[in-house]
C-alpha cells in the first residue's frame, strides 16, 4: 500500500492493520500440507484430533475431529490479560466465568506475589491455532452479526485437510471483514455491541474487540510462520 493511501483514523488504522496482517498470512500459508499441517514438532501438542483419540479433557467441536483444550485454568501467559480485566471493572466473579474457574483461583491470580508461576502452556500444531483462529472469528461474527444465540465451540467443522480447513477460514475471514467494514462510529463504541461469551467483549467498546481480535490474528499467523520454518528446517528443505 502506497503511504498516500495510509488511513490515520482509529477505524481506518485497525482495518490497514488487519487487511495487511491477512495478506501476510494468505503469502505465508501457500502450499500447506496436511503432513506440515498436522505435524506434532515435541511429545504432548495440542492439536485436531478424531474425537475417540481426544487427549484433553475438554476437547470440543461438531464432528468427527475435535479441537484439544485442557482443563479448566488461567495460563500463567494470560495473567496480564486477568489483570486488565479486573483493572477495566470487570468483577472477579464473572472473570472466573469467562475463564471456566473457580473464584478463588482468579483472586490468588490478581493476589500473587514474587515470581510468576512457569508458563505451562502446551506447544500446539499448525492445525491447532488455525482451528483456534476459525473457532474465535466465527464465534465473533455470530455473536456480532450474526443470531447471537448458537455456542461457538459448535459452529466449525474442524478438518485434517490443510486445504479445506483453509478455504473455510478464508471464506470466514472474508464474511468477517466485510461485516466489520459496515460497523459505524456510534457502534464503534458501544459497549457490548459484540456478546461473544467467551471474554470481556459484552463488556467492552466495540473498537477494543476488533483491536483484541487484530492482535489474535496477528500474533497466531506469526505462530504459524514459525512453525512452517521449523518445519522446512526438519525435513531438510530449503528456505
Amino acid at each position: 500500500m502506497d503511504s498516500g493511501d495510509t488511513r490515520t483514523d482509529r477505524f481506518g488504522l485497525l482495518l490497514d492493520q488487519f487487511d495487511r496482517a491477512r495478506e501476510m498470512a494468505e503469502v505465508r500459508l501457500t502450499g500447506l500440507s496436511d503432513e506440515e499441517y498436522l505435524w506434532e514438532p515435541v511429545p504432548g501438542c495440542w492439536s485436531i484430533r478424531r474425537r475417540g483419540e481426544a487427549r484433553t479433557p475438554r476437547a470440543f467441536g461438531p464432528g468427527e475431529w475435535v479441537l484439544d483444550l485442557g482443563a479448566a485454568d488461567i495460563p500463567a501467559n494470560e495473567y496480564a490479560e486477568v489483570a486488565r480485566q479486573a483493572a477495566g471493572g470487570m468483577s472477579v466473579a464473572k472473570i472466573a466465568e469467562d475463564w471456566s474457574v473457580g473464584v478463588e483461583r482468579v483472586e490468588q491470580i490478581l493476589a500473587r506475589t514474587g515470581e510468576p508461576e512457569p508458563d505451562e502452556t502446551p506447544v500446539t500444531t499448525i492445525a491447532w491455532r488455525l482451528a483456534h483462529l476459525h473457532f474465535h472469528f466465527e464465534g465473533g461474527w455470530e455473536w456480532t452479526f450474526g443470531e447471537r444465540s448458537r455456542e461457538p465451540k459448535l459452529l466449525v467443522d474442524f478438518s485434517p485437510s490443510a486445504s479445506v480447513a483453509l478455504d473455510r477460514f478464508w471464506t470466514l475471514i472474508d464474511r468477517w471483514r466485510a461485516s466489520v467494514a459496515t460497523v459505524t462510529e456510534e457502534q464503534l463504541d458501544t459497549v457490548g455491541f459484540s456478546q461473544y461469551p467467551y471474554g470481556s467483549d459484552p463488556d467492552d467498546p466495540y473498537i477494543a474487540v476488533l483491536s483484541g481480535a487484530n492482535l489474535e490474528f496477528i500474533h497466531h499467523m506469526a505462530e504459524i510462520a514459525l512453525l512452517r520454518d521449523l518445519w522446512r528446517s526438519r525435513v531438510g528443505t530449503a528456505g
